[in-house]
């Protein structure tokens, strides 16, 4: 009796280090699929980004960026990311002439104030980026399809959505190349414009049925004010624009005059620019009858509003003002 005690108690202990021994290893086991899990391919390194909405968490490295604002998408571009999916621009079919070349491809996915959910889906984005501005209704939805983020306002000063387009890329180094490269522009077109940059610039907008005199918050606005231009007493304002009637033509006095015209296809904003250009008040502005008022592009002046749009605005800056490179 005291033998089969024995051996049962040896059995029991026998049994304990067998299960002992199989619980260690399949712990081991376990956390070697774990650490696979954290560093293998099938596991995708992100961070955090602050923005309008919050807080998102991105790709670290995202290879379907979806864009959903003008400015943005020439911010990607310049920046080396072609889109999937982009809004549409306002003038172009589908997009600017500046950029048409290296958005082929790229899929229309609305607009910035009617964007496309079940497109956006379609592509599988692994990124997204818009503005709360135009599209903060959307926000709850368009997350449910990837991480996004979505820059403020949309407004004169674009460098500060650029910035956090480059945060959202994790490209912030290429980012701040192609903003140093723009400010030395600048840098080079003030020196050389001399006692120029003294000259007061009027800036004008035909849209279809009304006019605007656009001031220091524009897009425009603050690529003048960083070069160091004067604006005409009645446009220097830190404001955006104020539709205006004919009986402010007076108020679109300078030494040089820039206008554009959103023409959308229908003629109406080229019917207001000839009502206006032809008006008397208009005629006699001292800007026109010396010849420097000039009809710019209302896509590269106004509306594209990214760092392409204001490179080629340099580019009208330095013929205009007749600067050699």
């Amino acid at each position: 009796m005291q033998k089969w005690k024995g051996f049962s108690l040896f059995a029991i202990m026998l049994a304990f280090v067998v299960a002992l021994a199989a619980c260690s290893g399949g712990s081991e086991e376990g956390s070697e699929d774990k650490k696979e899990g954290d560093n293998g391919e099938k596991s995708e390194s992100t961070f955090k980004v602050k923005h309008a909405m919050g807080e998102t968490e991105v790709p670290e490295k995202p290879e379907r960026v979806v864009i959903l604002t003008n400015e943005g998408t020439e911010a990607l571009l310049s920046m080396g990311v072609k889109p999937v999916g982009a809004v549409q621009s306002w003038l172009g079919d589908p997009w600017y002439d500046h950029i048409a070349d290296d958005m082929e491809g790229v899929e229309v996915v609305g607009t910035e104030s009617d964007i496309n959910l079940e497109a956006i889906a379609a592509l599988k984005p692994d990124l997204i980026i818009g503005n709360k501005m135009r599209q903060e209704k959307f926000y709850d939805q368009l997350s449910d399809i990837a991480p996004t983020v979505f820059s403020g306002e949309l407004r004169g000063d674009w460098k500060i959505n650029f910035e956090l387009y480059a945060k959202a890329l994790n490209k912030e180094e290429e980012g701040k190349k192609v903003l140093a490269e723009f400010d030395q522009r600048i840098e080079d077109i003030r020196e050389k414009l001399g006692d120029k940059v003294n000259m007061e610039v009027s800036v004008v907008r035909f849209l279809a049925g009304n006019s605007r005199i656009y001031y220091k918050d524009s897009f425009s606005g603050v690529i003048l004010e960083q070069i160091g231009f004067k604006r005409p007493e009645s446009q220097d304002k830190p404001d955006f624009a104020d539709e205006v009637t004919k009986e402010r033509i007076p108020d679109m006095e300078g030494d040089i005059l820039f206008y554009f015209t959103y023409e959308t296809g229908d003629d109406e904003a080229t019917k207001t620019e000839e009502e206006w250009t032809s008006d008397p008040l208009w005629k006699n502005l001292d800007v026109v009858k010396e010849g420097n008022a000039h009809r710019v592009s209302d896509a590269i002046w106004n509306t594209a509003g990214g760092v392409k749009a204001a490179n080629l605005t340099l580019d009208d800056i330095e013929k205009y003002f007749e600067i050699e490179e």
